[in-house]
């Protein structure tokens, strides 16, 4: 279990701007974004000697952008080949590196040309090995495929409806229409959701992420070096990472997975909460892993904040609008600010704890919760100002 609380903050942010087409390349993404979380922090690049990301083969590696920016000494530099499920990964592995004395200052990053260059949202090979071998033959080629079996099956158990799943995008559009580097900022109802056309039943279009070109980073140091820094230090008090027992050969495969009404965070959840020492009655701000609606209803199950199967009912009566119970995604999250893989959800919560998200400011925001994954693996972490 995580035991490094309070040890270790996030000193800087930084991120480019979200779009359909950056007509850059992704290296040049990932060095503005770390450049600007360095120089967000107070700090130069000779500051910085280590770097850590994650991708899909749609990116570039640590030690890369470190010799773009011109670090004189990256002496750790670390690439996990992994998916949203590893947004908070990052940056719990930074932590150790540090506790470890690998590293002292280390930039965090995730950058991509989502939807001009590599889609993950397209089909994947074809190939009869692995896991495709058993769930091409029924259609089951692409993240929305596989993901809408899940958001079904919490449906059948559970009466989870598609007004309900309508009412997430509608919130999360209204955060993003008081934001400024969302991608999507046309106000939405619910009469737009139900109208929306249906990809893969029972997601309709406006269930699903964008496809987003950009990056953002983070500054990680340890909590006695960010106090001197230029910025107000937000503090990791705790994180986890995994999944079940049956978590399969990898982020694709969910046909060992013995419950597809409950994913990754049930999992999880009590090591997250002890590691931090609070539960989820304490969270101020939850930025809530959002690559399909239905994601958000079983964390918000998984993570205690509901029973089992009540995740639907609790997004009602406006809970999680940002004057809510509990806020959710009050950038607009991945259905409507951007998907830079749920790295974007660590940005937001930031400036929140700082009290630097102008209009869409949650008044009082003092603890907050990150998370990242939607099937059977992924992480989480919980920060405080």
């Amino acid at each position: 279990m995580f035991n490094a609380r309070d040890k270790c903050a996030i000193a800087g942010v930084g991120f480019t701007d979200y779009s359909r087409d950056s007509g850059r390349p992704v290296r040049s993404l990932a060095s503005e974004a770390c450049l600007k979380a360095i120089q967000d922090a107070g700090l130069s690049v000779e500051d910085v000697d280590g770097f850590v990301s994650y991708n899909f083969n749609d990116s570039v590696p640590a030690i890369a952008v470190a010799t773009e920016l011109g670090v004189p000494a990256a002496g750790f530099a670390v690439d996990f080949l992994a998916g949203g499920n590893a947004a908070n990964l990052i940056v719990l592995n930074a932590i150790a590196a540090i506790e470890a004395g690998l590293a002292k200052t280390v930039v965090c990053y995730r950058a991509m040309n989502g939807r001009s260059g590599f889609r993950l949202g397209g089909g994947r090979e074809m190939a009869a090995h692995g896991i495709t071998q058993f769930t091409a033959p029924f259609g089951w080629i692409t993240y929305p495929q596989a993901m809408a079996m899940w958001c079904r099956r919490h449906m059948i158990e559970y009466g989870t409806s598609a007004e309900q799943l309508g009412g997430i995008a509608v919130t999360l559009r209204e955060n993003a229409v008081l934001n400024e580097r969302a991608m999507q900022r046309a106000p939405l109802t619910l009469d737009d959701y139900m109208n929306s056309r249906m990809i893969v039943d029972p997601f309709r279009l406006l269930d699903i992420c964008l496809e987003s070109d950009g990056a953002c980073a983070v500054v990680v140091t340890s909590a006695e070096r960010a106090r001197d820094m230029k910025q107000k230090p937000v503090y990791v008090s705790g994180g986890a990472y995994g999944g079940g027992p049956q978590q399969g050969e990898d982020l694709f495969d969910a046909i060992r997975w013995p419950d597809h009404a409950h994913n990754y965070s049930k999992y999880i959840a009590a090591d997250l909460w002890a590691s931090a020492g609070i539960g989820p009655e304490d969270v101020d701000i939850a930025q809530i892993y959002d690559c399909f609606t239905y994601s958000i209803v079983m964390q918000l199950e998984g993570f205690g904040f509901c029973k089992e199967g009540e995740g639907g009912a609790f997004t009602e009566g406006r809970r999680i609008a940002r004057d809510g119970a509990l806020p959710v995604n009050t950038h607009g999250g991945l259905l409507s600010e951007a998907y830079i893989h749920g790295f974007n959800h660590v940005i937001e919560a930031v400036e929140q704890l700082r009290g630097q998200s102008g209009p869409r400011q949650v008044e009082g925001a003092e603890v907050a919760l990150t998370t990242a994954g939607a099937m059977t693996c992924g992480s989480a972490m919980v920060l405080h100002n």
